[in-house]
């Protein structure tokens, strides 16, 4: 990762990739949508987009978005790989859910040296995805395969579930309490008709979704042959620890 880079600068990469590949993006980012992203004035984020075209990561036309040029891809997967890497050391070794974890990470993801990021990879023994169960790029990545949501699967598909760091809290809540969780499996049983409810079976149980819902929810599609279905992922989206850190008392904080 480029340490030239300012913070502001690579939260900017970050959200100019997560809003250009969001469903129904055209490939684009609008700075309107940036800066309520980035928890900033329209100015503010208008400043850093003009800085990093200046750079040549990204290019900007009024009324047409913010597109990411190859080397602007490049420094956004890297940003992303450090975030969702940060994300796994907080939630697999200090307790924290994946919601917290996504919100906590960009306090100290930024002043991490690479050396750090490399080894704390290796001691949470190399994971596939962060927390909310999507893919960590790897060190030479341009780019992330799209993943598709769950509405779009058809019945009998098999899927593993992943959730945005900006699923609304009501919405995790109410999925949490179904054993929608992420990185849990689920088979979708039955898709209703003109924008109808489906079906999915989780844990044991068969739960049904709106539309509205399952259009929010990510999936990365698993083989249809195997076992039974996933049961449900630990209480409030937390995972077992997997590293190889020294165990000493950690205490969470207080926020």
């Amino acid at each position: 990762m480029s340490s030239s880079l300012t913070k502001p600068e690579r939260e900017t990469l970050k959200a100019v990739w997560r809003l250009s590949r969001a469903p129904g993006a055209d490939g684009t980012a609008r700075t309107g949508d940036l800066a309520e992203s980035l928890g900033v004035s329209p100015g503010t984020a208008t400043a850093t987009v003009k800085r990093l075209a200046e750079r040549g990561l990204l290019s900007h036309a009024p009324y047409h978005g913010v597109t990411l040029s190859r080397e602007g891809e490049r420094l956004a997967m890297a940003v992303i790989r450090r975030h969702r890497i940060v994300e796994r050391f907080l939630a697999d070794m200090l307790g924290y859910s994946w919601s917290e974890a996504d919100a906590l990470a960009p306090v100290f993801e930024h002043q991490l040296p690479q050396q750090v990021e490399d080894r704390l990879y290796v001691a949470l023994d190399r994971p596939a995805t962060c927390p909310h169960g999507f893919p960590i790029p790897g060190t030479e990545a341009v780019s992330l395969p799209d993943l598709p949501v769950l509405y779009d699967l058809t019945p009998g598909d098999r899927a593993v579930i992943a959730l945005p760091g900006s699923t609304a809290p009501e919405l995790a809540r109410f999925l949490d309490g179904l054993g929608v969780r992420p990185g849990v499996e689920v088979v979708l049983r039955e898709k209703h008709p003109f924008d109808g409810p489906v079906v999915v079976a989780v844990g044991g149980h068969e739960r049904t979704l709106g539309a509205s819902v399952a259009k929010q929810i990510f999936v990365r599609r698993t083989p249809a042959a195997g076992g039974p279905v996933a049961g449900p992922a630990p209480a409030g989206g937390r995972t077992p620890s997997r590293g190889k850190l020294p165990r000493g008392r950690m205490e969470k904080q207080t926020r």
